[in-house]
């Protein structure tokens, strides 16, 4: 495979996160690998590579260009703008910034993950993980299984001739670790370990286990079990305790595989939704075919301490609920809203936006709004329905925290022929005017009296249930309303025109609707 390129790199990652300010040696230059700068360290010569200036601030990261030109590297990354062009450029290294609030661990993994990322040919990614499994249950005696934190089955060995249990077959079959009491106690004892641990058998007919913590820098990335039958090699601890290390390595690069897939993702995504992507391309990028909706998640709050941060929390939340729901889900926050794809049937799009806003209230502490635009029948028309998602946004409020473009179509509809009316002359030109004119200069109420009456059906009495007035004091109002102002309410036409205005641009409705 080719060498990745500056060009390559920011293909798969440029844009709002990653971005290029200077390329002195143009995008055909090499890159191999991103280091991250300590002060206390002398830099190492690793050409081709992409120094993060950790500890240094953009605009003081002038010396840093010149070091890293010394190096042979290909660029230099600093957090914020204000980074050194001129230096960069006279020293003919590429220049990166990434956003001030990032976080350096994850710019180098997404980093390294993009430079090095290699399809990985495997039954659910990790097909590395089901080789480990079987050269470890070959060398201990066992058969084995990779796990992850949350008791979710990675991979299993397939030595034949390997004696195994019952928890052994329905945590395969399941890929998912059988839940009980006794299981729990002993994670808990496995976790709090150093080392591999011998564990009894859970119940009559099984078997015991060893098993060891798969860790790395002091993080629990999962865990190996082996059933023991009694026939365990010898040294099966140690060897065990080595595939675990070798795990760990595995474990972090499906991580960092992952982690470049989302980031992919949500790029995709966020080109989808303003309308600059190819949607062929889109649908090999996110596999998604057919007809999908958008949802979208906001904060209900007037402001926040650390607003920025409760909405990276949000986006966290809402995409492990749609993954744990859909897999392989692409998910994005742009200009302080999270917007999801929700792939049909869309019937249980509500149930799963109202959990996310249980869930994510009580995680966050904040209550949280949703709304799901329209379904579409295909992601190039995705634009449209997160522009009704962002409509339903604005006409949601504390008694209706989530809704569906569906149910609230009239509330919408009204909202865009207010903007709209708003915006052109012809149409916002009228009656409705004059009637509040009058209204003002004399004291009377024909506006409201004229909506209440609309709002009724156009029936008296209805309309003088709704002023609190007798019927006859209705009439009286309206047949002024017509003499001093000017309006034929015998015309439909008229009618819908004077109702619509004073409920849009004048923003009137009956006294008690």
């Amino acid at each position: 495979m080719d060498a990745c390129t500056l060009g390559d790199l920011l293909d798969v990652i440029g844009g709002p996160s990653v971005r290029l300010h200077t390329a002195p040696a143009g995008l055909t230059a090499p890159v191999t690998e991103a280091v991250l700068y300590d002060a206390h360290a002398p830099l190492p010569r690793t050409p081709g590579a992409l120094l993060l200036a950790v500890g240094v601030r953009a605009a003081a990261a002038g010396p840093l260009a010149r070091a890293a030109a010394e190096a042979g590297m290909t660029g230099l990354v600093v957090r914020g703008d204000g980074g050194p062009v001129g230096e960069a450029e006279a020293y003919g290294v590429a220049l990166l910034s990434v956003d001030e609030d990032a976080a350096w661990q994850q710019v180098h993994l997404l980093l390294a993950s993009a430079i090095g990322a290699r399809p990985v040919p495997s039954a659910g990614g990790h097909g590395d993980l089901f080789a480990l499994a079987d050269a470890i249950a070959a060398a201990v005696g066992g058969a084995t299984a990779v796990e992850d934190p949350r008791q979710r089955i990675l991979a299993y060995s397939t030595v034949p001739g390997q004696p195994v249990d019952e928890d052994r077959r329905q945590g395969i079959l399941g890929l998912q670790v059988p839940a009980s009491t006794e299981n729990s106690e002993q994670y808990r004892t496995l976790f709090a370990a150093g080392d591999p641990v011998r564990l009894p058998a859970l119940r009559e007919g099984d078997l015991p286990r060893l098993a060891v913590a798969v860790r790395a820098g002091g993080e629990t990335l999962g865990s190996v079990w082996v059933v023991d039958d009694g026939t365990l090699a010898p040294d099966a601890e140690e060897t065990l305790a080595q595939g675990a290390s070798t795990a760990a390595l595995l474990l972090l690069r499906a991580r960092a595989a992952q982690e470049l897939t989302r980031h992919q993702n949500s790029e995709l995504l966020r080109r989808l939704l303003d309308g600059t992507a190819d949607a062929s391309t889109s649908v090999r990028g996110l596999g998604l075919e057919g007809s999908v909706r958008v949802a979208a998640f906001v904060l209900d709050a007037a402001s926040l301490p650390d607003t920025e941060q409760t909405l990276l929390r949000l986006l966290d939340v809402v995409r492990l609920q749609c993954e744990a729901r859909y897999g392989r889900h692409a998910c994005v926050l742009v200009d302080g809203v999270v917007y999801a794809l929700l792939p049909a049937p869309g019937e249980r799009h509500k149930r799963l936006a109202v959990d996310i806003v249980a869930r994510a209230g009580q995680a966050l502490r904040v209550p949280v709004r949703a709304a799901l635009g329209e379904v579409v029948p295909e992601l190039g028309e995705i634009a449209a329905s997160r522009a009704d998602a962002d409509l339903v946004l604005r006409v949601l409020g504390p008694g209706l925290p989530v809704a569906t473009v569906e149910e609230v179509r009239p509330r919408v509809t009204l909202l865009r022929l207010t903007e709209v009316l708003g915006e052109r002359r012809e149409l916002s030109a009228g009656a409705w005017r004059r009637v509040l004119s009058y209204d003002s200069e004399h004291g009377t109420d024909y506006a409201r009296t004229l909506v209440s009456w609309f709002d009724a059906g156009c029936d008296m009495a209805g309309a003088a249930k709704l002023l609190a007035v007798h019927p006859n004091t209705c009439r009286y109002r309206l047949r002024q309303a017509q003499q001093h102002v000017g309006i034929d309410l015998d015309d439909p036409d008229e009618r819908l025109v004077l109702w619509l205005q004073l409920r849009t641009l004048a923003g009137l409705r009956g006294a008690t609707s």
